[in-house]
């Protein structure tokens, strides 16, 4: 293929209703039609998580399906294939969000060929290179397109580093990796010379040579990496199992088997899922539990099943299981690692000093065959964080005002590397530190890491009975390079909320004087689902008892687990009889309401929900309004009946 020649229609994403309903009503627009594009287009809005459930064309009926103009959903099943498009224009930032491929995978089996952004987030761009969809920053490709020209591949991945125009003009990363990776040989254990960042002596160790990559990449430049650890979960293996029986046939010879783990973590509470039981995939969720059960048998894999409640009441405590990344930090990463996971959220084993990073399913297939991980190399930020955090203030808020400066959210980490150090990060632990990394994500950036230290050999004594030595190269050198350093004095951070819609949009809780009424208060996910969110749960709802206070009629309060371990710990504690008392929920470990299958979803777009989870994009955690907040400001709110912070609380029941 040497040209593409576009026979559909120019699909403009508009923060306009109107114009929107206008092109699905027939009406052809151009650019200056259009009115404001959507910035900030997510994942969870191309393809909602219940339709994650198809892993094959049935997924060409779905894209958009979430997508919020206004306040308007305007698209519905088949408005994409039925409205003839074959390009989509968007603004800033399109396809923010989780890992998924089946987002890329949707729009390509809708028919569209091409995606024009002002600017891409790194895993949607990955994984629609590695499906064969074009993507481009190119507006003046617009009207040419409108015109009936046809435009030239070679054109189409000018911009974009020889690695990506390889894979695309191949027709994807399986067929490169059939004609260019039959032969992948590591490279140069360490590299000499210059100061180096931590991340970069991490790559240096775990580079690969192929046909088409060097082993001591640029940054910008396209290379394969080994991974210590590959793991992926239910809304992926099914779809990857699929795609490497039909192109390689069966069985398959897997490399490195022993080093693939897998989990069933987001859908053990499908039975209670009001979006899932309404929409009838209870029965979708099993057969997809059931291909991924189906795979782990065939290989011999090792895997971790979350169970539902009732399991949980009959487990001997011989199961060990729990949302992804919690596991992999809990049971697998250590520091000077390379771990990658299908899911965004692989970063929150950063906090041991790894690099760990999300893929997408195209990815993670290629990387079960050849052992090889695809990775543009990114250049590096530092962010310092000194001053000591106040009283009621946590990791959580850290990262909500970083979501919230400038740089940010134009754009400045998409496909960086974060680097968080300073004194703040120093006195952390490291269950804060991993809500740092782990929400590198929201930040857009690669991956986040923190330099391992006494307090990651403390970690993983106390959690794994490891006695890990730090080696002497497992630092940034004085003097490495860094693109740009974000600096914040912590000590004048305050409990920050970010409003419905986006975790970009956090502001001091003291800075909102119209308080939301809440309905849900919930506390959970890989994010704040560990045994430090679950001290901070206990603080305030301890303080709350004896004051006898408890939660606010109206108010559904739950806490989910991370972990068992997580759950274990609790009980150990005396925590549960406390929460119980107070009128709360607890969960089993899983992803849950996070992944908008669950207990802790809203059910009608006026709800209000207050929680610890990750992101709040547009149906993310049903149809109603999510406010991100920290541990502590969860339990407040609940208790309060609105939005509330500990401190807050407590003013208003000081005798």
């Amino acid at each position: 293929m040497t040209s593409l020649r576009f026979s559909g229609r120019v699909l403009f994403l508009s923060s306009d209703p109107e114009r929107v309903a206008a092109q699905l009503a027939g009406r052809d627009l151009g650019l200056p039609d259009a009115g404001a594009l959507r910035d900030d287009v997510s994942t969870d809005e191309i393809t909602p998580v219940p339709i994650l459930t198809h892993y094959d064309d049935a997924l060409g009926r779905f894209p958009y399906t979430g997508f919020k103009s206004g306040n308007t959903r305007p698209f519905g099943v088949n408005s994409v294939r039925q409205g003839g498009f074959s390009v989509t224009v968007a603004g800033k930032r399109y396809g923010k969000g989780s890992s998924r491929e089946h987002s890329p995978t949707a729009e390509k089996y809708a028919g569209i060929q091409l995606v024009i952004a002002e600017s891409f987030e790194r895993i949607y761009r990955q994984n629609a290179d590695n499906i064969g969809l074009f993507t481009s920053t190119d507006f003046g490709l617009i009207e040419r397109i409108r015109s009936g020209e046809a435009i030239d591949v070679e054109e189409l991945v000018r911009d974009r580093d020889p690695l990506a125009a390889h894979i695309l003009k191949a027709g994807g990363l399986l067929a490169y990796g059939q004609g260019f990776m039959k032969d992948v040989l590591p490279g140069d254990s360490a590299q000499a010379g210059q100061p180096q960042t931590l991340f970069e002596k991490i790559l240096a160790r775990h580079a690969l040579r192929t046909e088409q990559t060097c082993a001591a990449p640029k940054p910008g430049e396209g290379c394969f990496v080994r991974a210590d650890w590959r793991f992926i979960h239910e809304y992926y293996t099914g779809m990857c199992a699929h795609m490497l029986h039909t192109t390689f046939g069966q069985p398959l010879t897997l490399q490195h088997p022993e080093s693939i783990v897998v989990f069933e973590d987001h859908t053990s509470y499908v039975q209670q899922s009001p979006t899932h039981v309404a929409q009838g995939l209870v029965s979708n969720v099993a057969a997809m539990c059931r291909a991924q059960r189906d795979f782990v048998d065939a290989y011999g894999l090792r895997c971790h099943r979350t169970l539902t409640d009732d399991e949980a009441q009959q487990d001997d405590g011989s199961n060990v299981a729990g949302i992804s990344h919690a596991m992999v930090a809990e049971h697998y990463a250590l520091p000077g690692q390379v771990v990658v996971g299908t899911d965004s959220h692989t970063p929150h084993s950063g906090a041991l000093g790894c690099v760990a990073f999300g893929v997408g399913t195209t990815d993670m297939a290629n990387a079960f065959m050849t052992g090889a991980v695809r990775l543009t190399v990114p250049r590096v930020l530092r962010v310092e964080l000194d001053g000591r955090l106040q009283e009621g203030v946590a990791a959580k808020d850290v990262v909500l005002h970083l979501l919230a400066q400038a740089f940010v959210r134009d754009g400045g980490g998409v496909g960086r590397v974060f680097e968080f150090t300073g004194s703040t990060v120093k006195a952390m632990s490291t269950d804060e530190r991993a809500t740092l990394t782990n929400m590198t994500a929201e930040l857009g950036g690669l991956t986040g890491l923190v330099e391992p230290d006494q307090e990651t050999q403390r970690f993983l004594k106390e959690r794994r009975g490891i006695t890990f030595e730090l080696e002497d190269w497992m630092f940034s050198d004085p003097g490495a390079h860094y693109e740009h350093t974000l600096r914040v004095d912590c000590s004048t951070l305050t409990p920050m909320v970010a409003l419905p819609g986006d975790p970009g949009n956090g502001v001091p809780i003291a800075s909102v004087h119209k308080r939301p009424k809440v309905d849900i208060a919930y506390g959970g996910s890989c994010t704040a689902g560990k045994r430090e969110d679950f001290d901070e749960y206990f603080k305030v709802m301890s303080w709350a008892v004896s004051q006898d206070l408890r939660v606010a009629p109206g108010v559904a309060l739950y806490l989910q687990f991370g972990t068992t371990a997580v759950r274990d710990y609790c009980k150990a504690r005396g925590y549960t009889p406390i929460f119980e008392q107070a009128g709360a929920v607890f969960l089993q470990p899983s992803c849950g309401a996070c992944a908008n299958c669950g207990p802790g979803s809203s059910t009608q777009a006026d709800q209000v929900t207050v929680s610890a989870i990750n992101r709040n994009f547009p149906g993310r955690s049903g149809p109603g309004q999510v406010w991100l907040t920290n541990p502590a400001t969860v339990i407040a709110s609940a208790i309060a009946g609105e939005l509330c912070s500990f401190e807050e609380l407590r003013a208003r029941h000081a005798h």
